[in-house]
C-alpha cells in the first residue's frame, strides 16, 4: 500500500489520463478532408467508429477520397464545412482538421456546451484529448504521447520502441485471447473465487511461458492446456501440451505464420544493443579525451 509520502513524490501534473477508448459502434464528427483529416479516418476505421465527415470536395486529399469510395457504410461525406450546432446532434465523439484556428475554437466550445469530447488538430489547449504516435501490431496497440509538447520527438520514440519488439507479440496476445476466452466459457462464473482464481492462473501461465511460445497455440493444444492446466491447478510447461519444436525468438513476425523463420527479429533484437553499444563506446571517447 502506497504511504502519504510516496504518493506526493510523483511527477508533478501536466500529464493525461492514458485509456483505450472503445469507439466501437460510436459516432464520430470529424471536420475536415486533408492529410491530418485523412489520418485520423484510418485510427476511427481500426477503432470500429461510424464516421460523418464534414468538407467541401476541393478540401479532400485522394487518401481521403479513397476511405470515403471503399467505407461507404462506415464513412457518411457531406460536402460542406462546419455550419452549427445542429451538426453536433447525437454525436458521441468529435475532431477538427481544419486550417482555421478560428473555426476550430467555434466548433470546441460548442462540443464543451453540449459535453462532448472534442480534438482540435494542432491546438493542444482545445483538445479534451490527444493522438500519439501508435504502434500497432493485432490486438496490441502501444501509444506515445508527448501532451501536445513535442510530436516529432514521439515519433522517433515510437520508432525505438519498435526496433525493440520481436514481431510476435500481436500474434501471441491473440492466441492468448483465444485461450482466456476459452477459459472464461468453461468457466463462466464472474467475480468471486472462481473468478479469482480463473484470473490467478491465465496470470501464472503468462508469467510461466516465454511469449513467442503462445503463437503456436492452437485449438487442440488450447484444450490440452485447459485439461492438463486448469483442471488440475497446475500450468504445464510448453513440451507437455505441444509437439511441435519449440519456438525462438528468431523465427516470427507479425506477418509470418507460426514456425516461419525470419532474419527480421533478429535485427529487430539485435539493434537496441548495437545502439547502446555505440553510446557506450562513443562517451568511453569522450571521457578518455578529457583526461588527455
Amino acid at each position: 500500500m502506497q504511504t502519504v509520502s510516496e504518493i506526493d513524490d510523483l511527477s508533478p501534473g501536466g500529464g493525461s489520463l492514458m485509456i483505450a477508448w472503445q469507439l466501437k459502434g460510436k459516432r464520430v464528427l470529424l471536420v475536415g478532408g486533408g492529410e491530418v483529416g485523412a489520418s485520423r479516418i484510418g485510427h476511427l476505421l481500426r477503432a470500429d467508429a461510424h464516421i460523418t465527415l464534414l468538407s467541401p470536395e476541393r478540401g479532400l486529399i485522394p487518401t481521403t477520397k479513397d476511405y470515403i469510395a471503399k467505407y461507404p457504410q462506415r464513412i457518411t461525406h457531406y460536402g460542406r464545412s462546419f455550419t452549427g450546432p445542429a451538426e453536433l446532434h447525437k454525436m458521441d465523439l468529435v475532431l477538427t482538421a481544419i486550417d482555421s484556428p478560428a473555426a476550430s475554437r467555434e466548433i470546441a466550445n460548442l462540443c464543451r456546451q453540449a459535453k462532448i469530447p472534442v480534438n482540435a488538430a494542432d491546438i493542444p489547449e482545445l483538445c479534451d484529448f490527444y493522438f500519439g504516435a501508435q504502434i500497432r501490431d493485432g490486438p496490441l496497440q502501444i501509444m506515445i504521447s508527448s501532451n501536445g509538447n513535442g510530436p516529432r520527438i514521439s515519433a522517433l520514440i515510437k520508432e525505438r520502441v519498435q526496433a525493440s519488439l520481436g514481431g510476435y507479440e500481436g500474434l501471441a496476445l491473440s492466441k492468448i485471447g483465444k485461450l482466456r476466452a476459452e477459459l472464461k466459457n468453461r468457466v463462466p462464473d464472474i467475480g468471486g473465487a472462481v473468478g479469482r482464481k480463473r484470473m490467478k492462473w491465465m496470470s501464472k501461465i503468462c508469467n510461466d511461458w516465454p511469449l513467442i511460445d503462445f503463437t503456436l497455440l492452437d485449438d487442440a493444444m488450447i484444450h490440452k492446456l485447459l485439461d492438463e492446466g486448469w483442471e488440475k491447478n497446475r500450468v504445464p510447461t510448453f513440451e507437455e501440451v505441444c509437439e511441435k519444436p519449440k519456438p525462438s525468438v528468431v523465427q516470427a513476425t507479425s506477418s509470418s505464420t507460426p514456425g516461419e523463420v525470419s532474419k527480421t527479429s533478429r535485427s529487430n533484437f539485435l539493434i537496441p544493443i548495437a545502439n547502446f553499444l555505440a553510446g557506450a563506446v562513443f562517451m568511453a571517447a569522450v571521457m578518455l579525451a578529457r583526461r588527455r
